[in-house]
């Protein structure tokens, strides 16, 4: 009896809770770092430099120490977010490259228009990472502004590796130039944001994307942090990601919305840890970006809401950027997603206890469609695959990536992430209940999703959208198939 009455209780401050944010809504302000690792803040153990104003995040908002991005990479975790969704079930895999036939579909509904449809004023500056063909640009899905590249960073001519085309920067839908200085990108990302949070403070509640660019290589930096640290230009570059952070936290506090304003720090995926020198930490988890082992997942997340979410909070729930989406739904009192998504909402644990678990487990897809691996927050269940490695591996300097290995898993492991979180001993042999549970799980992932690995086909996944080129073509081709059929016939 007395389990029921605390029960009810949270349920009940949950409820008391999304009502009050109902009536008055937030402000929110979501900032992606561009593989940022674990250990990339002075909070997580950084060395030879500082990150004061995200430490100050940490330590007066909460830490989710349990957080992971739903796939190692750029695009389809950046799809994962705008959407809500394993990056799967919306036709994602990997990085779109410039002039992809696929990105975003307009089918799917991101968080910019579910908060619009609110009432809300939504910019983007930074990185987009969806789809560089007009159609598929933030304007057309959610967002008021839009300032900053369609792509990485590195898809430029300047690559060390390999060709690509100029690299646009846009404004609105316009492309306003080509390969721009990146020493001033984080600036005007900066910049553009705190414009954005003056010219909506007084008016209707805002959502500001600040998708940043860095510290993805190649790195750059303005000449006020220029040699600054003792880390060299990684270094140099995390001081000024730092300082942009701390100019929108001064800018919510000038204006008087500090208490009315979420803010949101995380990553899009791990570390690049074969650029040596020009890379991140993982902070000593295992591997690293483009890998569904913890060091390319598993990544920082700090939420700081004055008031509302208790200082010094640490949370070790399983949660995943997937969930950001109906957390800030929640929030705002928005409607959800019209289709099916993956993400729950943290709200709960956030606002009530930090303990409250709302999600069970998260699968790690991979390589298109591949069940890598499955957890349920303090076990995770390794399936056979090949993976990219780095472990071993002499990384590169100054710019210039080192070889990769390959790995390969060849029968199913089991790590407890309570005692081992950096996945160096397997403990299958040990915990064959827990096993069980999670071969279960991932069995009703298959059927939902498909599995490359398995030959699951899937029942549930949607298609990406697909460039008008694209649609063209397959037109053209179903009636040439139908023409040739028709002949056939007479």
């Amino acid at each position: 009896m007395k389990n029921k009455k605390i029960l009810l209780g949270i349920a009940g401050m949950t409820v008391l809770s999304a009502e009050a944010i109902a009536q008055k809504p937030a402000n929110i302000i979501l900032i992606n770092l561009d593989d940022a690792g674990n250990g990339d803040f002075s909070c997580r153990g950084a060395i030879g430099y500082q990150t004061p104003h995200i430490d100050w995040m940490a330590a007066n908002g909460m830490s989710m120490n349990n957080f992971y991005a739903v796939q190692p990479i750029s695009g389809a975790s950046r799809a994962g977010l705008m959407t809500g969704c394993y990056p799967n079930r919306i036709g994602f895999a990997y990085a779109l490259n410039p002039g992809s036939p696929y990105g975003i579909s307009e089918q799917e509904e991101t968080v910019a228009e579910l908060l619009r449809d609110k009432g809300y004023a939504t910019a983007i500056f930074g990185k987009w990472h969806l789809g560089d063909e007009k159609k598929f640009l933030p304007l057309q899905h959610g967002f008021d502004e839009y300032y900053g590249l369609p792509y990485s960073n590195d898809m430029w001519p300047n690559h060390p590796q390999y060709k690509f085309p100029d690299l646009p920067l846009i404004k609105g839908n316009d492309i306003i130039g080509y390969n721009t200085d990146q020493t001033r990108l984080t600036t005007d990302y900066t910049n553009y944001a705190v414009d954005f949070i003056h010219r909506n403070a007084n008016d209707k509640p805002f959502f500001l994307y600040l998708a940043h660019s860095m510290p993805h290589v190649p790195l750059a930096v303005s000449d006020k942090f220029k040699g600054k640290s003792k880390q060299g230009l990684y270094g140099d570059v995390m001081m000024e990601l730092d300082w942009s952070v701390g100019e929108i936290l001064r800018t919510i506090r000038e204006e008087g919305i500090e208490d009315n304003t979420l803010v949101i720090l995380t990553s899009d995926n791990g570390p690049w840890a074969n650029y040596g020198n020009h890379a991140g930490s993982s902070g000593g988890l295992r591997e690293a970006k483009a890998n569904t082992f913890n060091g390319g997942t598993r990544v920082p997340c700090f939420f700081y809401w004055k008031g509302k979410i208790q200082p010094s909070g640490v949370c070790n729930s399983l949660y995943s950027n997937i969930d950001i989406l109906p957390t800030l739904v929640e929030i705002a009192g928005a409607k959800m997603p019209e289709k099916k998504i993956d993400g729950v909402s943290m709200v709960p644990t956030l606002t009530v206890d930090p303990t409250i678990a709302v999600r069970k487990y998260l699968c790690f897809y991979y390589h298109k469609n591949s069940l890598e691996a499955i957890t349920d927050g303090s076990y995770k269940l390794v399936f056979p695959h090949k993976y990219v490695s780095y472990d071993s591996q002499v990384p590169g300097n100054d710019g210039l990536p080192g070889e990769l290995g390959q790995g390969e898993v060849k029968e199913c492991e089991l790590y407890d992430l309570r005692r081992d979180m950096g996945e160096r001993v397997n403990v299958i042999t040990q915990h064959s209940e827990v096993v069980q549970d999670l071969m279960r799980e991932a069995d009703v992932w298959r059927e939902e999703l498909g599995d490359d690995l398995t030959g699951h086909q899937g029942k549930a996944r949607r298609e990406a959208g697909k460039s008008d080129k694209t649609i063209q073509s397959e037109k053209a081709a179903k009636s040439n198939k139908t023409a040739k059929s028709g002949k056939a016939a007479k």
